[in-house]
């Protein structure tokens, strides 16, 4: 195979560096929420900016009424969108997490967590994540944007950082938290064919709902697919 070479990406899928930068510094105002519309209490920070409504996953453990949901203070925290640039297009690096963990057991994800009080920011952050779980320096890639903030019922506040990955790269996979780390056709996540919605009544009656994009035997859904859902929009935005 052929090196990978950025005019080639850019003319099979126009989408390029420029392009992408340009859309995720684009104006976005939308009222940030919880992860759920219905029956959830809306949850808003001074600190955050706006964001879209995506509906986003929630843990039936933590769903609870509208007025039991206490005051918090949103955690930072981070997470790295991978776009590998490939010749036939870009592609999405996404983890699988392991079946031994105690949160989000087995679930598809993107490389992230807590930001550190070591980081300066939360792109620091993502990388630093990034290069602990899959072992991918920092040096392949360049951050080209973020989407909008993620807060989840748990009380964290996700950045979800938008990051162009350039090969060749070696990755070193943690095998405490990473089962397994594939890529994914940017392509397909930007076909709305793929996408689905679905809703769930909970024990205590709350309705939760969520995003799901099933590639293959992969079933991306809640966090990884509500980010992937606003990387959607933010793409297509006017087209």
């Amino acid at each position: 195979m052929r090196p990978e070479n950025r005019q080639d990406t850019a003319q099979q899928t126009g989408i390029d560096r420029a392009f992408l930068r340009a859309r995720l510094a684009a104006p976005r105002s939308r009222d940030l929420r919880s992860d759920v519309t219905n029956g959830l209490r809306l949850i808003k920070s001074p600190a955050l900016k706006p964001a879209p409504l995506a509906v986003l996953q929630v843990d039936t453990a933590t769903a609870v009424p509208y007025d039991q949901v206490p005051e918090m203070t949103p955690i930072p925290a981070a997470v790295l969108v991978p776009l590998i640039e490939r010749c036939e297009g870009y592609t999405v690096l996404l983890t699988q997490r392991t079946a031994e963990l105690k949160a989000h057991a087995g679930q598809i994800s993107f490389p992230g967590g807590r930001i550190e009080p070591t980081d300066a920011d939360a792109v620091a952050g993502a990388l630093r994540e990034t290069e602990e779980e899959v072992g991918l320096a920092a040096a392949h890639i360049e951050i080209v944007g973020q989407l909008d903030p993620y807060l989840t019922i748990t009380g964290f506040n996700v950045t979800p950082v938008v990051g162009v990955v350039t090969p060749p790269f070696d990755l070193r996979p943690d095998s405490v938290e990473v089962a397994d780390i594939f890529e994914v056709p940017l392509a397909f996540f930007m076909d709305p064919a793929n996408h689905q919605r679905h809703s769930k009544v909970l024990d205590n009656g709350v309705t939760r709902a969520y995003y799901a994009i099933p590639y293959g035997e992969r079933y991306v859904w809640g966090a990884t697919a509500a980010m992937l859902m606003n990387l959607y929009e933010v793409l297509t935005a006017g087209t």
